[in-house]
Formats: structure tokens, C-alpha cells, sequence
């Protein structure tokens, strides 16, 4: 089948926002996965202009929103660190600076987080939007 639309739902993750405007680390919104099989975070980085600066990406998962923890790696399609930015002496489009990347969950927990961390303080604009799908039922809702 080719529809997507209804077996799909986005949720908040990480409005986009300059991360040096607020601090060196973005905290994303928990994801509630109960009702879906599947969640991966698309995470998009716009334009890094310091060459020093990395971006760490931490899944974090629980059964309770209170209690979350760091995601072993067997639980994740791809890692965190290749969803991340490393430093870079040339920062080139689509390879280290205004792209999207992407990290999958694997796990059984209820509750998923996608942080993302900075040494940048040059107000580089990132996102993080979480996908959920694989739905218990069909057709989903609209997005959150």
C-alpha cells in the first residue's frame, strides 16, 4: 500500500529553535508511543557556522514520564552519534550544516525523548520531529 497518511503521526519533539540563543542543550517533548509499533526522530540542523561546534543527539526512554533513561544501542536503528554533528574544519550543505538526520527506537518502553546538545553558541537553528507509526489501528489522527 502506498498510503502513508493514515499510517503515520507526527508529534512534538523540538520546535525549531536557535540553540545558542537558549543554552547549549535542547531538552525534546516526551513522546507518548502507546497505540504504535514504530518511532523514528528526524533531526534537522540549519545553517553551523563555527567549525568547533558539535551535536550530540541522547534517546532517552521509561515507563514513566518521570523516570527516563539513556537508550542502549541494541534499541536504536542507526546511533546517536552518527544522528549528531561533529566538528568540522569546512562546513558544507547536506553533509555537516543544514541537513536532516535521522535515529529510529526500537525499544518496548512507553514514554521516548530526543535531546540534542551543543557546543555552539552561534544560534544554529535545530528541530526534532518524532514519527510514530506502525499504528495498533488505522487511520490515525492528525498530528500532534
Amino acid at each position: 500500500m502506498r498510503d502513508i497518511h493514515n499510517t503515520k503521526i507526527n508529534a512534538r519533539g523540538i520546535i525549531p529553535i536557535a540553540v545558542g540563543t537558549t543554552g547549549t542543550g535542547q531538552t525534546g517533548k516526551i513522546v507518548d508511543t502507546a497505540g504504535y509499533d514504530g518511532l523514528e526522530f528526524y533531526i534537522s540542523y540549519g545553517s553551523i557556522t563555527a567549525t568547533a561546534a558539535t551535536f550530540t543527539v541522547t534517546i532517552k526512554d521509561g515507563d514513566t514520564t518521570g523516570t527516563l533513561t539513556s537508550v542502549a544501542d541494541a534499541y536504536l536503528a542507526g546511533t546517536e552519534a552518527a544522528a549528531g554533528i561533529p566538528a568540522a574544519a569546512t562546513r558544507t550543505s547536506g553533509v555537516n550544516k543544514n541537513i536532516t538526520k535521522r535515529i529510529g527506537y526500537l525499544g518496548s518502553k512507553r514514554y521516548v525523548q530526543c535531546n540534542v546538545k551543543s557546543t555552539s553558541t552561534a544560534g544554529t537553528l535545530i528541530s526534532v520531529l518524532p514519527l510514530l507509526g506502525h499504528p495498533v489501528s488505522e487511520p490515525v489522527a492528525a498530528g500532534v
